[in-house]
């Protein structure tokens, strides 16, 4: 058992903001409504969402579920989604978040992966336990949110009705599981990330302290596991009418009257979903006056989305793109302001993107490439200033193993003393101001046999091209021996005609022969739309994009 010192449940933010200022809204859900109408919303106060939170905890435990079990969350963002987390966390046991829009097979297989007790869905995601309850097999408690049907369960209103508004959540310790969170998958299987009560804390402690938010303030949400942190920061969470398995397919009206509307003072998206926003606001010459700072994560970010968001901002407001990973997040962060103007001429031939200075109290080393695992930290790991290597971080904001997967932890941790190290996959290197900069996934270089070639230094290239809106590096033929492919996909609408793409093709390779990280590149491609991840619409699945050149190069 942990010593008293180290008890902790994050659920103990809600009843401490609840009393402080219980009055103020803790949630906002936009109401959907028809284009020429004004959106409608619903919410809830602080004092109202502990209130519902305690009852959901109650009626939880009345039907069996303890701390410890871990609970399938499949639940719309919102009011109830809220509640039912922090109510999972007090009662101690485990929220499982599954990425929606990852597609029925991949879902499928995180359910079976997390070996769950219990299961909180909507009607839809019970049917599918119906249909397929060998994949489900190990529930023994469900309740639907909604209208429940013949063998889903109770639904949520009745598991709740007549419970207490009161309860004391359990002792925790820091170490203690606090959920399970997947992956999106987009760079490979898809994995259940075990999450920490204080890991939580620690995410929450440097929001609060680098990006200064403050009590009262209103956070847009486009991405709920995001919005989960607003609570214990004291914030109003606003959930916008969009479908949030789909953020690059958001409504950019909905998502500025939103804002206008709740006067947010912050927002966090993917690039796909800021691009859309930026495009509206530039074309209707909109202001966004009232924000303080937006987040843009999930993917590199474009300069041109950096510059274009910023000319909606007032003077005193910025764009942060933070940067990190499901298994350690945030890690390190950087304004607009010092991105476009210290970081953009590197960046376009071949440094890579700075992604800035690691944040207070997080630990980040640059470590010799190598596929295999690194079960214990050895002092000849770590590579000098400027070299590039695979990027590894330590902190309170890392977690410790994935669940279930023990080779995939074996593969991503690296263990010294009570200290563990997790190996994010990505390349880069610290520049001499003590910046980090992000050169690709380590699993997406090329080896060649004149050696390494990072995606994200040679994209940069080509992707300054005026007729290109991005590109992806590939690798065809054996590792060691891979020729490289650079992807176009052109910019603007339709596709080019064949004798534009002709003399794309001579332009772009003079423009890579001009480069030295490029010059050995002699074979251009052309994608009508890359495909990118499920979880924010950004990243390129380079891996698809090989396969489909591997067809078409000899």
């Amino acid at each position: 058992m942990a010593d008293q010192t180290d008890k902790f449940n994050i659920s103990s933010y809600l009843p401490m903001i609840a009393q402080r200022m219980g009055n103020q809204r803790a949630v906002i859900v936009a109401v959907p409504q028809t284009r020429k109408q004004t959106a409608r919303y619903r919410g809830a106060t602080f004092s109202q969402l502990e209130s519902l939170s305690n009852q959901y905890a109650n009626g939880l435990q009345r039907i069996g579920i303890r701390r410890g079990m871990r609970t399938l969350l499949m639940v719309q963002p919102g009011i109830e989604f809220t509640g039912l987390v922090f109510a999972l966390f007090k009662i101690g046991a485990i929220p499982v978040l599954i990425d929606s829009g990852m597609g029925v097979k991949n879902m499928l297989q995180c359910v079976r992966t997390s070996q769950a007790d219990a299961m909180i869905a909507v009607p839809t995601a019970q049917l599918l336990r119906r249909l397929r309850p060998k994949d489900f097999q190990t529930i023994r408690s469900a309740v639907t949110v909604g209208r429940s049907w013949f063998g889903t369960g109770p639904n949520l209103e009745e598991v709740a009705k007549g419970a207490s508004s009161e309860f004391t959540p359990v002792e925790t310790s820091r170490n203690e599981t606090a959920a399970i969170l997947f992956t999106s998958g987009s760079t490979g299987p898809a994995k259940g990330v075990v999450y920490e009560h204080g890991m939580f804390d620690g995410q929450i402690r440097i929001l609060r302290e680098h990006y200064e938010y403050e009590p009262g303030e209103v956070e847009l949400a486009t991405f709920p596991l995001f919005a989960l942190f607003c609570p214990a920061l004291g914030i109003t969470c606003v959930f916008p009418e969009m479908d949030f398995s789909r953020p690059g397919n958001a409504d950019p009206e909905k998502i500025i009257r939103a804002l206008l509307e709740t006067r947010a003072t912050s927002a966090f998206g993917s690039p796909a979903l800021w691009r859309r926003v930026a495009e509206y606001c530039s074309q209707n010459d909109i202001k966004l006056w009232n924000l303080r700072r937006i987040l843009v994560a999930g993917a590199p970010v474009p300069f041109s989305l950096v510059e274009q968001m910023r000319t909606t901002l007032n003077i005193n407001a910025d764009v942060h793109t933070p940067y990190g990973a499901t298994e350690a997040l945030p890690v390190a962060s950087i304004k607009g302001a010092e991105l476009l103007s210290d970081c953009v001429a590197r960046t376009r031939v071949g440094a890579g993107i700075c992604v800035g200075v690691p944040l207070p109290n997080v630990i980040v080393r640059i470590i010799r490439i190598t596929d295999d695992p690194i079960p214990y930290w050895m002092d000849d790991l770590e590579l000098p200033q400027g070299r590039i290597g695979e990027i590894a971080v330590s902190g309170d904001v890392v977690t410790q193993s994935y669940w279930g997967l023990a080779e995939a932890t074996k593969s991503s941790k690296i263990k010294l003393g009570d200290r563990t190290w997790h190996r994010m996959g990505d390349v880069g290197y610290f520049d001499t101001k003590g910046r980090l900069w992000f050169c690709g996934r380590k699993s997406q270089r090329v080896e060649t046999q004149e050696g390494p070639m990072f995606t994200i230094r040679c994209e940069s290239v080509f992707n300054e091209h005026p007729d290109v809106n991005r590109s992806a590096l590939v690798g065809v033929g054996e590792r060691g021996r891979q020729k490289p492919v650079v992807i176009v996909e052109p910019k603007g609408p339709g596709y080019p005609p064949a004798a534009r793409l002709a003399t794309l093709t001579k332009e772009l390779l003079q423009k890579a022969h001009e480069n030295p990280l490029t010059e050995k590149i002699d074979k251009i491609l052309f994608h009508r739309s890359f495909p990118v991840d499920v979880r924010h619409n950004a990243k390129i699945n380079r891996e698809k994009l090989a396969e489909w050149a591997r067809r078409r190069v000899r």
